[in-house]
């Protein structure tokens, strides 16, 4: 796991793992970040949180300010929740679940999250909720204090990712068919889109072509203005919004207040 600092590319720190780290969140305050290692050659999956030195870059501690091994089902992406020393996780199983980082106890799970491996977690900017995506086609709501499922977003392929547009009531998901069967499929076939879909009415509003194979990843930029999108055919795609994504009003005068 590498720490960079973003202005100039710089990697400011290394942390070695015995196997490989399959995610990294930040807290939000910028003074920890959680990772989550691979289950292998005889290690478990284990949840590791580091505090960062801000003040020397790099200088940071190589052992975890906590670290635990969830039990049953391996975790695949994590994030901190507003709550002091609480994280959300999502499982291979489908899983969704709440756990204490000092003490690693699961304090709350929803072991019907999803019907599939959850392949992306990302929060609201208030950290009160977060969408995730799944192999089994679908992104849900969810509520980061209870992990209640609040609305679903149900599409014909695999997502690989699923990001939130601040202040516009939009989820924007990507994914695609698998890509060992990408070949034989046509672009549109494939479903290679950045597809909008409303966060209230759960109805798909737009969609964004580009790739030429399975979308892996989304960001969107804090501000709301552009999002990126990283794909299987090597390319990393940043998209600016034109001035109708900001007028277009699909149902009506609802102000979006985030």
């Amino acid at each position: 796991m590498k720490l960079w600092q973003v202005s100039t590319g710089k990697c400011l720190y290394t942390w070695e793992f015995p196997t490989a780290v399959k995610r990294v969140a930040f807290n939000e305050e910028g003074t920890q970040i959680v990772c989550i290692t691979e289950q292998r050659m005889g290690y478990q999956c284990a949840i590791r949180v580091f505090k960062i030195n801000r003040d020397e870059p790099t200088k940071q501690s190589k052992e975890p300010l906590h670290m635990f091994n969830p039990i049953g089902s391996k975790a695949t992406v994590c994030a901190f929740t507003p709550a002091s020393n609480i994280i959300i996780t999502g499982h291979e199983s489908g899983k969704v679940a709440l756990f204490n980082v000092k003490s690693g106890e699961e304090i709350e799970n929803n072991e019907r999250a999803h019907g599939d491996v959850i392949t992306d977690l990302q929060l609201s900017k208030d950290r009160t909720y977060c969408v995730t995506s799944s192999k089994d086609k679908s992104a849900r709501i969810h509520d980061t204090k209870n992990l209640m499922v609040i609305k679903t977003f149900t599409t014909e392929t695999p997502l690989n990712s699923a990001a939130i547009a601040p202040n516009k009531p939009y989820i924007l998901l990507g994914g695609g068919q698998e890509a060992m069967s990408v070949t034989t499929t046509s672009l549109r076939q494939g479903k290679f889109e950045t597809r909008f879909w409303h966060k209230v009415f759960e109805e798909e509003v737009g969609r964004v072509k580009g790739h030429f194979g399975p979308i892996n990843t989304i960001a969107v930029h804090p501000n709301g203005s552009m999002y990126a999108s990283g794909g299987e055919d090597g390319f990393v795609r940043v998209h600016h919004y034109d001035d109708s994504y900001f007028k277009a009003k699909p149902y009506g005068d609802v102000e979006i207040i985030d």
